[in-house]
């Protein structure tokens, strides 16, 4: 007999999110189980009761997903999915954790640079890089070989940032900034080709006399709420060319970014070893357009 798909949604939050079931029923999900405030110490009875209840052979029939908008008690939670599945026995099921849409979202930002730069030896400045997307779109910049520039209004933990990255990806350059005017950031932008702006809702992070005429190649602001983080490019805007620069918004990247977040999903239920996470997610989208 044929097993029902089902995702167990362990949420960070006091409501578990209707976006994410949303997306999980347009993935295949036939039952959601949704978990509320949601705690590493009952991680292990949650998994034990996902793995424990069907053959090795229909687990890929059971996926766990992590989110909520508390990123690092995600991530926590998703190293103590992971620590109780029993791998020798082949008793696991995929996982994904994309708290606050942060992996799923720096890998459509990233797959749009790649998509739209020809790389050699590119140049990279990420805006606010220290936020939880910031620096999974620093990290992904580096694994494609930029070279990157990670800015904040603080210089240590910008430094913090590089530290964690380079730990990661020994190989990789990148530098920590923390410019006070916009001048300063204008200067630094002058040196880069790629720009990526993270930073939170409504906050504007560089004007228009900052970045259009700086030679950059490809500029895009992933805050979708108005005033935009970097002035000049609309939400809605998709691969548009403002001065020679092509320019994505929020919602531009958002359709992309939508498509791979219901990939995901649907993926899980065709393997119950996937593990993913910002690496494993951009792997997965390359299979998209």
């Amino acid at each position: 007999m044929h097993k029902k798909n089902i995702l167990i949604q362990l949420d960070c939050d006091d409501q578990p999110s209707v976006f994410d079931r949303v997306v999980a029923v347009d993935s295949g999900a036939d039952f959601i189980f949704s978990h509320a405030s949601t705690k590493p110490s009952q991680v292990r009875d949650l998994i034990h009761g996902a793995i424990f209840t069907r053959g090795a052979k229909d687990l890929k029939h059971t996926a766990v997903f992590i989110g909520g908008s508390d990123v690092l008690l995600a991530k926590e939670i998703h190293d103590e999915v992971r620590k109780h599945m029993i791998q020798d026995y082949g008793l696991t099921v995929s996982s994904m954790m994309d708290a606050n849409g942060c992996n799923t979202t720096a890998v459509a930002a990233v797959k749009a640079v790649k998509d739209s730069v020809e790389f050699q030896a590119k140049k990279a400045i990420v805006l606010a890089a220290t936020g939880p997307v910031g620096q999974r779109v620093s990290s992904l910049l580096a694994r494609i070989g930029c070279e990157v520039t990670v800015v904040s209004r603080q210089l240590e933990k910008a430094l913090a940032i590089c530290n964690t990255i380079r730990a990661k990806r020994p190989n990789c350059q990148i530098t920590a900034k923390a410019p006070k005017t916009q001048n300063e950031l204008k200067e630094l932008i002058s040196e880069c080709q790629i720009l990526v702006s993270c930073g939170a809702a409504g906050i504007q992070l560089a004007q228009k006399t900052t970045w259009l005429d700086s030679g950059l190649k490809i500029a895009i602001d992933l805050n979708g709420v108005p005033p935009s983080g970097v002035e000049g490019i609309d939400p809605f805007d998709n691969s548009i060319n403002k001065n020679g620069v092509v320019c994505y918004g929020a919602l531009g990247v958002g359709g992309f970014k939508m498509k791979l977040h219901r990939k995901c999903l649907s993926s899980m239920f065709e393997s119950n070893q996937l593990v993913l996470d910002e690496d494993t997610i951009f792997d997965l989208s390359d299979s998209l357009s």
